[in-house]
């Protein structure tokens, strides 16, 4: 079995006492502080995240447009020099292989891809080349990323700029429902990047905080909430997917929209603070496939597979945990809507930026 990976800024992580946990054949920082400290950093203030993980595929050739389009879901034509867009890579039966991030170029495309579906991205993606060395992502989200970064892009957009000393493609995409960006920098400034970063008080946040804020938006992580064994509309993420061209995977992607799924993907927000496993059961034949805390409204919250008669807001869930019967609802999605971040005693609290959050010491 070979060993995890570690991404450029692992030592630096450890200087700041990261606990790590083994995610996708990559070694990454679980948390610094307490997930519960780092996601309400992020939701009152600014987060940053290492996502020295996830791998770059570039396409340069005339053709590249053509070729993309015939190969993923969303419309490439749509995109002008300076856009991104949220789209997918499916296989021949609909079943979603990867959910990607396409920027469109002066000269070309790129495509940011998760790390544990590289191999199969390139078999489906033949024409495009692995640059995931070359580049390296860091996240800044919060709602007072733009001022600390001194940016501003908007949602879905992209310039090439300067970020605190360091050349960056700044792009107006995140994983956590506030605003922010991502950083796509040489992978040999990204310890200069995270470094000036820190200098900023922006709080360093590790993959738990990532995966209950993405969970408070109802956002998919593939690999867990979706596989090739589900099709977009199952998923929630018809809205990305064009029938009216054609890709791999278009045919019975059209049967799916004229019949309707045989399952839908749902936010759930349980009655206590109890967090139900992926693979849990839920009564009437569905399955938990995410769930984790939720600091802001002190609740288990999740995502689940349930039978689409059920699928309506405010319906209740019986979830098998550990044997035990544990009580939820459906939510509409997303489960803390635009309500302010609260401490954990009712207390809003708003992170100055003059009033850098506390974290560990470096070691000697």
């Amino acid at each position: 079995m070979s060993k995890p990976r570690h991404t450029p800024l692992h030592e630096r992580h450890l200087a700041l006492d990261a606990t790590f946990a083994e995610i996708d054949g990559w070694q990454l920082p679980y948390e610094f502080s307490s997930a519960k400290d780092e996601h309400l950093a992020v939701r009152e203030a600014a987060g940053a995240f290492d996502l020295g993980h996830l791998a770059a595929l570039a396409i340069k050739w005339s053709w590249a447009e053509e070729y993309l389009q015939t190969r993923l879901t969303n419309d490439v034509e749509r995109l002008a020099s300076g856009q991104s867009q949220y789209t997918l890579l499916t296989d021949e039966n609909g079943g979603v292989v990867d959910d990607l991030i396409l920027f469109r170029l002066a000269q070309g495309f790129l495509l940011t891809v998760n790390a544990r579906n590289l191999s199969r991205d390139l078999e489906l993606l033949s024409e495009l080349e692995d640059v995931s060395e070359d580049w390296s992502i860091l996240a800044v989200q919060g709602r007072l990323a733009s001022e600390l970064l001194e940016v501003d892009v908007e949602r879905f957009a992209f310039e090439r700029r300067e970020v605190l000393g360091v050349e960056c493609l700044v792009s107006g995409t995140g994983y956590t429902g506030e605003s922010g960006y991502e950083l796509l920098c040489n992978t040999a400034d990204v310890g200069t990047l995270w470094d000036n970063i820190m200098e900023r008080g922006i709080t360093p946040c590790g993959m738990a905080a990532r995966d209950s804020l993405r969970l408070e938006q109802g956002l998919v992580r593939h690999g867990r909430d979706v596989t090739a064994e589900q099709n977009p509309y199952e998923a929630g993420l018809g809205n990305v997917v064009k029938t009216s061209k054609n890709f791999v995977g278009v045919g019975p992607l059209r049967r799916v929209k004229r019949q309707a799924p045989s399952q839908r993907l749902v936010s759930f927000v349980m009655e206590d603070d109890t967090v139900p496993p992926s693979g849990a059961s839920i009564e009437g034949d569905g399955r938990v496939t995410s769930g984790a805390f939720s600091p802001v409204l002190e609740r288990g919250i999740g995502l689940a597979y349930v039978w689409p008669g059920v699928a309506k807001a405010g319906n209740k869930l019986e979830i098998d945990v550990s044997g035990e019967t544990r009580l939820g609802h459906i939510h509409d999605s997303p489960v803390i809507g635009s309500q302010p971040t609260k401490s954990p005693r009712g207390r809003v609290q708003r992170l100055k930026a003059s009033r850098p959050p506390h974290r560990k010491p470096r070691r000697p």
